[in-house]
């Protein structure tokens, strides 16, 4: 689809067409405004679920609904270049009413530059030409707003800027420098390293001279850190056995050091790592979706403990389960049984004693919901529900 907005007259008329009147009147009066300008033609761009490909006319997106959102962008070469996209790059911005931001294309940084909506008189001064700039902007794809809501509606502002990197970028692709600076071969043998001026012998020779590379500083995500340890210090072998089985110790320590004061905010994580590997391409997101989601869906007294969280995460995996890319879905049903597995030890903790009887009738439903939908057996015995195998600590030995 692409964005020209050659035959739109006026916002209301745009949206009229795919919304409600009334619905219409009030995004056109209380929504949100993007001012894009010098965004170049042929650039994938997009808010929350749904991109296009920016025509000639484009000059940002008007009647966004005020909260939070996720605009993302891709440069695209020149067709004498190949036409090829660029990675993905994104940001979460958190609209009030009415408001309006200001960015300009940086075309050395191929990004937008939001530093013109600090500027007060430069926004009041776009604000009072927005009549004329209205044919030039598209509105917000009202039609996805119920999906987007649905994948967002326990990721708050406050935790999706602590997790956000503090460059306020969210990329497809890491931004990576070298561990060392070593420019000069005298520098190599500083460090112990073999040189750069002698033909390798061997492949482990070879990547032996790379480079070590480490993300840029203020590039990374800052997700919550999975705990390695599973047992608390000193435990038994069977203490240790038993948390190894059971991560509700592991799980309590990643609340208390990342959400102590909201555990449900591990919800917000969770749905803020979905959105920035769908939307935003990021594949470490998804790993860290997976880790997360297995750290919960593994910890039985949790269950018993935590009856809310659990409640949600029920209703947060409804949503992103129906959305997951058919590809991907394949890998992560497949790879190691992942994600059936895991869900059997969530179903089976679920439906255990002491567990809240809301939780445990709301769980079989999901697991029939599951069972229907993409025809999983939840029932049968996996591979991966062999006796758990776990290293004892150092000076650690069994009677």
């Amino acid at each position: 689809m692409c964005l020209n907005f050659c035959s739109v007259s006026s916002g209301m008329a745009e949206a009229g067409a795919d919304m409600d009147p009334e619905v219409a009147l009030g995004l056109f009066e209380e929504g949100a405004t993007l001012v894009l300008l010098g965004v170049p033609e042929g650039t994938e761009l997009g808010i929350d679920y749904k991109s296009w490909q920016v025509g000639p006319r484009f000059r940002g997106v008007k009647m966004i609904p005020p909260g939070m959102h996720f605009l993302h962008y891709s440069s695209v070469s020149s067709e004498s270049s190949g036409g090829e996209v660029g990675p993905r790059k994104g940001l979460f911005l958190f609209l009030k009413p009415r408001e309006l931001l200001l960015a300009h294309w940086d075309k050395q940084e191929e990004d937008l530059d939001f530093s013109d909506s600090e500027n007060p008189e430069d926004v009041a001064r776009v604000k009072a030409g927005l009549r004329e700039l209205d044919s030039y902007l598209g509105a917000y794809p009202y039609d996805t707003l119920r999906k987007w809501v649905s994948l967002t509606d326990k990721l708050s502002q406050e935790v999706a800027v602590a997790l956000q990197p503090l460059s306020g970028r969210v990329c497809a692709f890491s931004d990576v420098v070298p561990e060392l600076q070593l420019k000069l071969t005298k520098d190599r043998a500083e460090q112990n390293l073999p040189r750069n001026d002698t033909q390798c012998q061997t492949m482990k020779e070879g990547l032996d001279r790379l480079p070590r590379m480490k993300q840029r500083e203020g590039t990374e995500l800052r997700f919550s850190q999975i705990p390695k340890q599973t047992y608390p210090p000193g435990a038994t072998p069977a203490q240790i056995t038993q948390c190894s089985m059971d991560l509700s110790y592991a799980l309590n320590c990643l609340l208390e050091d990342h959400h102590k004061d909201q555990p449900l905010n591990v919800l917000g994580e969770l749905q803020f790592a979905f959105v920035c590997f769908l939307v935003g391409n990021v594949y470490e997101a998804f790993e860290h979706w997976k880790q997360l989601l297995a750290l919960l869906c593994k910890s039985e007294e949790a269950m018993k403990e935590r009856k809310d969280l659990y409640l949600g995460l029920i209703s947060v995996l409804y949503h992103q389960l129906g959305e997951i890319p058919p590809d991907f879905f394949v890998d992560i049903v497949s790879q190691n049984n992942f994600l059936t597995s895991t869900l059997q030890d969530f179903f089976q903790f679920a439906g255990g004693s002491g567990v809240d009887a809301t939780l445990r009738k709301r769980s079989e439903k999901f697991k029939a919901h599951l069972t229907k939908k993409f025809r999983w057996d939840f029932e049968a015995d996996l591979e991966d529900c062999a006796p758990v195998v776990v290293e004892l600590p150092e000076g650690v030995t069994l009677d």
